[in-house]
């Protein structure tokens, strides 16, 4: 009885023994579930004070800044509405959802582990208890600056610097050349074809108007340079159309409007348009600045002012 009695108490020590190990074992790995290791994160300093985020997100939900995200192959879950309808993007976003802030309930279903959105949209706090959510005020930097911030919120930011230094040097490098050929003088106008009206672009509003007058170094008209610069963009009316055509025209056009406003007088007595120094680029695939749309303009440039006639 006795060597009976040993036998099960040193049975129940090991049996003590072993819960413990196992105890021990539970608390090494975390609460990650088995074959999951624990999201590493960093702190990003966002407009709004420093955000936990990870340092290798997965399943990214872009409301904003989407484009400049899929530059750096970030991995994206949801986009805006407007960034899907962009050509450019369509291969990339293939399998990618359609999200806006209003829909809480796709943006828990589409499990992301990083929201990135517009400080000026609605239920910011609610996204920020399902995920962490960073947000940014469009205009606040500039368009490579914000690229370089994009990088840094995704730990990426020697790849983002990289390729803006890469995209200056040869955007600058492009506007000597187009410069030496079109003459110093000579002015550039960025024209937008509306339903009933049309657009003139200062030095800041996509359709290329950062590389043509902020890299290369082109001239925009008087007219442009004092209704649209500061501004950012003007309106006007097909009638005073002429007046705000420069030496050459880069024509936004959009195909979901009428366009039969270039079968007018009106636009043909234009000198740009009877001397064929149009450069015609599509509208949808002109609204962004990020490093995608950016490199496509760029070659389009190139080629519309460098093409021998």
């Amino acid at each position: 009885m006795k060597k009976t009695g040993l036998l099960l108490a040193l049975l129940l020590l090991l049996a003590v023994l072993a819960a413990c190990g196992a105890a021990e074992s539970a608390e090494d790995t975390g609460s990650a579930e088995p074959g999951q290791a624990a999201a590493e994160t960093f702190t990003y300093e966002s407009e709004t004070g420093p955000v936990e985020v990870p340092k290798d997100p997965q399943r990214i939900i872009a409301l904003t800044n989407g484009p400049n995200v899929l530059a750096l192959e970030g991995q994206v879950v949801g986009i805006d509405e407007w960034t899907n309808a962009n050509p450019l993007f369509e291969d990339m976003l293939a399998d990618v959802e359609i999200v806006t802030e209003d829909n809480l309930e796709k943006i828990i279903e589409l499990d992301p582990d990083l929201i990135i959105t517009g400080s000026h949209m609605k239920n910011l706090d609610k996204m920020g208890d399902i995920a962490p959510t960073v947000a940014f005020t469009w205009g606040k930097r500039g368009y490579l600056e914000q690229q370089v911030e994009i990088g840094k919120l995704l730990n990426k930011e020697q790849e983002a610097s990289d390729w803006v230094a890469d995209f200056q040097s040869r955007a600058q490098a492009a506007g000597e050349e187009i410069r030496a050929k079109i003459g110093e003088d000579a002015t550039v106008s960025v024209i937008e074809s509306g339903n009933k009206e049309f657009y003139v672009f200062g030095d800041n509003y996509a359709r290329g108007t950062e590389i043509l007058y902020q890299e290369m170094g082109l001239a925009m008209p008087e007219k442009v340079e004092e209704l649209a610069l500061e501004a950012g963009v003007y309106t006007f009316s097909q009638e005073v159309l002429p007046g705000f055509a420069g030496d050459y025209v880069v024509l936004s056009k959009n195909p979901d409007v009428d366009n039969s406003f270039m079968e007018t007088d009106v636009w043909n007595s234009i000198p740009a348009v009877s001397e064929e120094r149009v450069i015609e680029i599509d509208t949808k695939a002109s609204t962004y600045s990020d490093p995608i749309t950016l490199e496509h303009l760029l070659g389009v440039f190139e080629e519309g002012f460098l093409a021998e006639n």
